[in-house]
């Protein structure tokens, strides 16, 4: 069966409209990268559209032989993965809990999560609990406030009781316990929202900064973010530096209009190569996880 002419133009025109589309979300991540490459004055002038102008590699040279940044760096990974297995342990226990529908309590415990996110204690309570925790230049004052997301934790809880409930009798009447049923059966079938929640946690708590910025002066402890936002805030006052302040000035301030698009290149690229890999169970995760029936 041919298609009909007037399909055939809906699929010209839905292609070009698609087409646009990509090309409109690309462009400013190719514009970012090629802006990171070029100097600073082409920068300033506003000459650089699609390809460097005046190749310039000294903010990637300037960054990258600086050894702290590599220390940041190593942090930033830790304080990832370990935010990460936090925040999908703790995600994953109260999703399965409250996704029961005979458990006793069960509005009281949604209600009480959902509450959470619209009323926090505010910004000096948790300063004054970190720091009563002791956790002051700690891994756990950037790990474990906030590291369980109520708005995930419903995602997987519909997930969740979207399974069979003839999965779960049946493991009853093996004699299979609770957590048995969630780490042989639940688990393993739960593939795609899991890859979801780690994508969501693992880009949040690599972009973080502002606990970090908080609760630690321990430059050695610092994540990259930090780091790097630190480093353009040296490079964009380096410019009206005088006196001794000025020494480094100049170095700095050649990268100065350039190095944002460094420090975004730097810290999205890890994400950039991760995500490809875990795309197919992030759609999956999202649709199944937020749409019941």
């Amino acid at each position: 069966m041919k298609d009909s002419i007037g399909y055939k133009v809906f699929k010209v025109i839905n292609a070009i409209v698609l087409i646009l589309i990509v090309i409109a979300t690309v462009y400013p991540f190719w514009n970012v990268v090629v802006q990171s490459f070029s100097s600073e004055n082409a920068i300033t002038a506003g000459n650089v559209v699609l390809t460097p102008v005046g190749f310039n590699l000294d903010t990637y040279k300037y960054v990258m032989n600086d050894s702290i940044f590599w220390i940041n760096y190593k942090n930033t990974i830790i304080y990832t993965v370990v935010g990460t297995a936090i925040s999908l342990f703790l995600t994953t226990t109260l999703a399965y809990v409250t996704s029961k529908k005979y458990l006793p309590g069960r509005r009281f415990f949604i209600g009480l999560s959902v509450f959470t996110m619209f009323f926090a204690g505010g910004l000096i309570p948790n300063y004054l609990l970190i720091k009563s925790l002791g956790w002051m230049n700690t891994m756990w004052a950037v790990t474990v406030p906030g590291a369980l997301s109520i708005f995930n934790m419903l995602i997987m809880k519909s997930f969740f009781e979207s399974m069979p409930d003839a999965l779960e009798e049946a493991a009853i009447i093996d004699g299979a316990t609770p957590f048995q049923i969630l780490m042989r059966i639940i688990l393993p079938l739960s593939k795609p929202i899991l890859a979801t929640m780690v994508l969501f946690y693992a880009v949040g708590a690599w972009n973080a900064w502002f606990g970090a910025f908080l609760y630690m002066d321990n430059k050695n402890l610092f994540p990259v973010s930090v780091y790097l936002r630190n480093l353009v805030k040296g490079a964009t006052g380096a410019k009206g530096a005088t006196g001794a302040e000025a020494q480094n000035a100049d170095e700095q301030s050649q990268v100065s209009s350039n190095i944002k698009a460094v420090t975004m290149v730097l810290t999205v690229l890890p994400v950039l190569v991760v995500y490809p890999f875990c795309q197919k169970y992030f759609v999956n995760g999202i649709m199944i996880g937020s749409v019941k029936g």
